[in-house]
């Protein structure tokens, strides 16, 4: 009897140990490693990436494996920043704990292949080569810059500016945009930017060169493109908009758009020749959903003194209607530490009370990471919540990503060594059909409220006021504007456009001059000037300048359109429509 027992007990054992041992079999490259070193570390880990080595192929990552196994064991990769549970993120890069412990496991082993036959066919990257397939398959159109710029082997860091010319004849609608840095290891990150009046290539010294700089001197809206990060970074996949027809998120490209592409460059310690390209993938669906891209920032508070470990700035806006948030893009320098963003919801009027609710939390901030990060699913904000931004720096010597040794003081600027506090978000209203100028309204009065003389937020105000068909307001925004910057043409022309909705031609006339003045090249501003002659009788003046926007550009529909009524029927009175 005992020696029944003895061996039922001795036969349990053996199966207990053998279902362990099953359970915890031994990870290999083939089963365990490479699917997770294909789909987190192989999108910057290929040939023509930033990274500095492959990891394709078995050989590759067991050259690495005590490397691979240190540095996900720390979390210093993959790179990805958001804490886990301040926001719901797609294609997180984050690797589980049971992910990471295969990793450790594997390597103390010895790095096993595994069945070779068994091993998954590596992801397939053509960026590196311009004539093979794109990463999202052949584009509709392809664009190259005019000619390469020549980073230097050393120095400060170098912003610089690539004009596209798409050359359209009819509007389009863009899905998708994939850019390729040309050379990604001296590439820090890109945006791509929407010049709809061409007035970026006054900048260049000459045709096709580019031009230098962060701010763009451009005359466009800033919420242009309508909505959508158009954004580059190492190891960055394109993002696809939905394209559906009650879904579109597309964007639009008119003839005459021109594309920049402003572009942080690195010197890597040798001359490098950078020439960038651009892919566009269009859709016969026209945009049906409508967001915007709105910012939150306290650059005026950042002075950061020398030593100092912890310097807050922050920003808060509330939001004018019921919105989803799609996505959020948060931005600082070196000294960066702890970013944080989160709404307020409001409260129970009869409770008084709130709920909170986090957008992204970053408590380790390294800039060469940083990211566009979209929401799994929309985040949810009724109106009248307040979207909070939260942002401390270090500036101390303990910050070993302070690149001044010692510690100076920092302010806000556009070069690596100076600072940003800036929070994107891709917010999208709900209800059906645009209702974007409601919340840009919001935005600019916004700005406002916190500086009071900003002509640029002055002249974007009084020119959502106008589309919103409050021609009188937006006339008292731009008369501020231009008391604060009396030379900008775009102010000046925006003038005239609302006295003329208000029938004031002969002062509207006046702002277009001087517009004209500062710029006499500006189409739009010539265009609406003849307008405004031709409703005071001035009809000759009107056609010659009318034939002026044509010289300049023969193919003007509206100009063609205009000088053809003028001419047939001289006496009929003219709508003050814009160029």
């Amino acid at each position: 009897m005992n020696a029944d027992k003895h061996r039922s007990a001795f036969i349990c054992v053996y199966l207990w140990l053998a279902i362990t041992s099953f359970a915890r079999a031994a990870p290999t490259f083939a089963h365990d490693i490479a699917p997770i070193v294909y789909e987190k570390c192989a999108t910057c880990h290929h040939p023509g990436e930033a990274a500095p080595f492959s990891l394709l192929t078995y050989p590759d990552v067991k050259k690495r494996a005590a490397q691979i196994a240190a540095a996900t064991r720390t979390g210093f990769m993959p790179p990805w920043l958001p804490e886990k549970g301040f926001g719901d993120f797609a294609d997180e890069r984050r690797l589980t704990s049971v992910q990471i412990e295969a990793i450790s496991e594997w390597v103390h082993d010895g790095a096993p292949e595994g069945p070779v036959a068994e091993i998954p066919p590596p992801p397939s990257f053509t960026r590196s080569d311009p004539n093979e397939a794109w990463q999202l398959g052949k584009p509709d159109l392809v664009l190259e810059a005019g000619s390469s710029f020549e980073l230097p082997a050393s120095g400060r860091d170098i912003y610089w500016n690539f004009i596209f010319t798409p050359g359209l004849t009819a509007r389009r609608w863009v899905r998708a945009v994939e850019i390729r840095p040309g050379q990604p290891r001296v590439v820090h990150h890109a945006n791509l930017l929407v010049d709809r009046t061409g007035s970026a290539h006054l900048q260049e010294a000459a045709p096709g060169k580019g031009f230098p700089g962060m701010d763009l001197v451009i005359t466009r809206s800033p919420f242009d493109p309508d909505g959508n990060f158009l954004f580059w970074k190492p190891g960055n996949t394109p993002h696809i908009e939905p394209a559906q027809e009650s879904n579109s998120l597309a964007w639009r490209l008119d003839p005459g758009n021109q594309l920049v592409l402003n572009m942080h460059l690195q010197p890597s310690g040798k001359q490098e020749e950078v020439r960038p390209s651009i892919g566009l993938y269009f859709t016969d669906q026209p945009q049906t959903k409508f967001p915007l891209l709105v910012e939150l920032e306290d650059d005026e508070a950042l002075d950061i003194p020398a030593g100092v470990r912890d310097f807050p700035i922050s920003d808060d806006f509330k939001l004018p209607l019921d919105a989803d948030i799609l996505a959020v893009y948060p931005h600082a320098h070196y000294l960066g530490k702890l970013l944080e963003a989160w709404a307020t919801l409001p409260g129970d009027s009869h409770k008084g009370a709130s709920s909170k609710k986090w957008l992204v939390r970053i408590p380790n901030w390294d800039q060469n990471w940083q990211a566009v990060y979209y929401y799994r699913e929309p985040v949810f904000l009724p109106k009248d919540s307040v979207i909070h931004m939260r942002y401390h720096y270090d500036n101390s010597a303990a910050n070993v990503r302070n690149p001044n040794h010692p510690p100076r003081r920092v302010r806000a600027g556009n070069q690596a060594t100076d600072e940003m506090g800036h929070l994107w978000l891709q917010i999208l209203p709900h209800g059906a059909g645009d209702h974007r100028r409601e919340l840009q309204e919001a935005v600019m009065r916004h700005r406002l409220e916190k500086n009071p003389n900003d002509p640029v937020a002055h002249m974007n105000l009084g020119a959502i006021l106008l589309s919103r068909l409050d021609p009188q307001a937006a006339v008292t925004e731009l008369r501020t504007a231009a008391r604060l910057e009396p030379n900008r043409p775009e102010v000046r022309n925006m003038l005239g456009l609302g006295l003329a909705t208000l029938n004031r031609n002969a002062e509207a006339i006046s702002e277009f001059e001087l517009a004209l003045k500062a710029r006499p090249d500006y189409a739009s501003a010539r265009f609406n000037l003849a307008t405004a002659q031709a409703k005071l009788g001035r009809i000759d003046e009107a056609i010659q300048n009318l034939r002026q926007v044509l010289a300049a550009n023969p193919d003007d529909p509206y100009a063609k359109q205009r000088l053809s009524e003028l001419i047939s029927n001289p006496s009929n009175p003219l709508p003050a429509t814009s160029h």
